[in-house]
């Protein structure tokens, strides 16, 4: 029975001439199903939306009008938009709702720009974002079940869902704003749990809360199982797939659970995500084009991921996958994008725009341009014997660059514990995790001694997946290698009783998709010395965010530090514009892995020796013309003999590099 609707996939999409059209009074807005005439009606009219999806989250504010700018000008009626909870609930009972978390304000926009929104506001998402959406902080709590009917969870989403939806409340379509429809969780069907009671008790808290009227689906891919797992009564059910699929098959699929209604595809996947270490993801332009158009034949709506762009906000919010192993994705949300992440319009986006212009009106006027870029050049740097003008504190290793308004400095990061961690150490007999410890993101670090001499090499061993994620070994302040989850987990070291141990233990971004997006971070066992246990421990849970947004190093020097290059340091500097501030790439030859701030903001991770990501992406809205830019650069593992970045007026995506990386491109 459930075959009835997929049968003539073409004749069910079609209004029949002959039955009646419901007729909406000039006063009345709404936006429902016609399931006897397999549609949307806008207003009382049969209605087919082709959307793509834009995160605000991930698009520097000054940005946000030129990105929806180019996609209304796209052809597109619609866009598709997050809403990650742990952005804007950062700390229970704290909300932040301000400047490029400012939702409204980017809902009033796409209003003024005449585009329709398809509302996904979880409480999970996935989005390739840090914990799929889901806060860290409900790992406070050990043993609560996310996703599920678990109380703690479910107390944790009401209260939630009572500041956002109020909030969203007066932009539905009914209301007289923009949103047509609002998604219910994301991709459930995926998830282990299958717990229908959870979805029932989120239907009836978004029914209490946004009404009644509003039009309320779910998203899952065309597999049976997960189509089961994740739908339900009351909640229109939608599919996702992308180019390559069969599209019958896909739509097929729908009318399993869904006989009658719209087709809709609500995540057709114009590129694919890059993950830390593997190739570049690139997807045909004609590929993409003609599934879309097979689709819109069939009368189907359509959400495309058109326009991700790059992770601009702070480092915490790529996510992960886990598939057999953990693998973290890139800083750049740009996947082959048909906007890019500085908003260029792509081949692929016109190829998708004349599609569309086969089934319905562009609008009048011109793409608008891409944003103009300035390569600001290669900066190289040399160490010098004596410190420049103005920095007098020997604690900084001077450095001066070729060009002729930059300048640097460097120390390491264990000779800065004092800043990065002003409360102090916690102590512990045993490590304990960044959850334990109320730390979100970043780093921790663990500090210990050897507790007896080692003349001969001994194996300091981390248990299986204890390492969450990557954990940089200093034996008395001198770099010893790196730890990893699902990689290595042995050093070999040789000391004395009594010499430092430290690990800084870096979080790649927790799971956003997969079995279990209860993922832990930190040292999540102890580490052991010749199969004997290490303990005693202090622990500095780091926050060097806040001190750069602070304005350190720029502001103050350290007292001291120790000599080399190899192991995680601080390097900093300034530099000017040559009068205009023009979005810019950064390219770090013969650098390992590390972040990078300019004026404070986190422009995220770069990892020359996994790659593909090669640069990071400058918006101009960071830079300042007239007067300094602050550099801080946090190597992880070591940077080149001669320390230089180089800005260049386009992005170096494809190069997989593995453990090394060429300086000279």
């Amino acid at each position: 029975e459930a075959w009835e609707g997929a049968v003539g996939l073409g004749e069910v999409l079609q209004p029949s001439s002959s039955a009646p059209l419901l007729q909406a009074s000039p006063s009345a807005r709404s936006f429902q199903l016609d399931y006897e005439h397999n549609c949307f009606r806008k207003d009382g009219a049969p209605f087919r939306y082709i959307s793509g999806s834009i995160h605000y989250a991930r698009v520097p504010r000054p940005a946000w009008r030129d990105r929806l700018l180019k996609m209304y000008m796209s052809g597109l009626s619609a866009v598709q938009v997050y809403v990650p909870w742990n952005y804007h609930e950062t700390l229970p009972g704290v909300y932040d709702f301000t400047g490029n978390r400012d939702v409204e304000a980017f809902l009033d926009l796409t209003a003024e720009l005449g585009l329709l929104v398809i509302l996904r506001p979880g409480p999970y998402i996935c989005a390739e974002w840090e914990m799929g959406g889901l806060p860290a902080w409900l790992l406070w709590k050990p043993d609560i079940t996310l996703r599920t009917s678990d109380p703690a969870y479910l107390a944790a989403v009401d209260s939630w869902l009572h500041i956002l939806l109020p909030k969203i409340k007066p932009h539905l379509y009914q209301h007289g704003g923009n949103i047509i429809s609002v998604q219910v969780e994301n991709e459930y069907g995926s998830y282990y749990a299958c717990d229908h009671g959870y979805l029932q008790h989120l239907l009836g808290s978004f029914r209490a809360l946004l009404g009644s009227e509003v039009l309320l689906f779910t998203t899952d891919s065309t597999r049976v199982e997960e189509l089961r797992c994740g739908t339900l009564q009351g909640l229109y059910a939608t599919v996702d797939f992308g180019p390559g699929s069969n599209v019958t098959e896909a739509f097929g699929a729908q009318r399993r659970v869904e006989p009658k209604g719209p087709l809709v595809n609500s995540e057709y996947y114009t590129g694919w995500l890059d993950y830390w270490g593997e190739a570049h993801a690139s997807t045909s332009a004609a590929w993409v084009a003609r599934e879309l158009e097979d689709m819109l034949q069939l009368g189907a709506s359509i959400n495309m991921q058109v326009s991700p762009f790059l992770q601009l906000t702070s480092l915490p919010w790529p996510g992960a996958d886990y598939k057999d192993q953990y693998k973290p994705v890139t800083t750049s949300y740009d996947y082959d994008a048909p906007l890019s992440e500085a908003g260029d319009p792509t081949e692929k986006l016109f190829a998708i725009r004349m599609v569309i212009s086969k089934f319905q009106p562009l609008p009048v006027g011109p793409m608008p341009p891409a944003t103009p870029k300035y390569a600001y050049g290669r900066v190289a740097l040399r160490k010098v014997s004596a410190c420049p003008a103005g920095c007098t504190a020997p604690a900084w290793h001077c450095l001066t660059g070729q060009h002729p308004s930059l300048s640097w400095q460097y120390a390491d990061l264990l000779d800065v514990l004092d800043v990065l961690c002003p409360s102090g150490p916690i102590q512990s007999q045993f490590p304990l995790t960044f959850e334990a410890l109320k730390q979100a993101h970043g780093f921790v670090v663990y500090h210990t001694q050897l507790p007896w001499d080692v003349p001969d090499p001994a194996t300091l061993a981390a248990p299986p997946h204890s390492i969450c994620d990557r954990g940089y070994v200093m034996l008395q302040k001198e770099y010893q290698g790196t730890l990893e989850r699902d990689g290595q987990t042995t050093l070999r070291v040789t000391g004395r009783a009594g010499d430092s141990l430290d690990m800084l233990l870096e979080n790649m971004g927790r799971i956003s998709f997969g079995a279990n997006t209860s993922d832990f971070k930190g040292l999540l066992g102890n580490l052991s010395l010749n199969s004997r246990p290490l303990s005693n421990w202090l622990i500095y849970p780091l926050a060097i965010d806040t001190a750069v947004q602070q304005g350190w190093p720029h502001t103050a020097l350290p007292e001291s530090s120790s000599g080399g290059r190899v192991g995680p340091a601080f390097y900093t500097g300034t530099f000017e514009t040559p009068g205009i501030a023009w979005d810019t790439f950064v390219k770090f030859p013969g650098w390992s892995k590390g972040l990078l701030w300019i004026n404070g903001f986190n422009l995220g991770r770069y990892w020359t020796r996994r790659g593909p990501q090669q640069t990071l992406f400058v918006p101009g809205s960071v830079l300042h013309v007239g007067h300094p830019n602050n550099i801080t650069v946090l190597e992880l593992e070591g940077a080149p003999p001669t320390p230089l970045l180089v800005f260049l007026d386009r992005p170096l995506y494809n190069r997989t590099l593995g453990r090394s990386t060429s300086a000279t491109e």
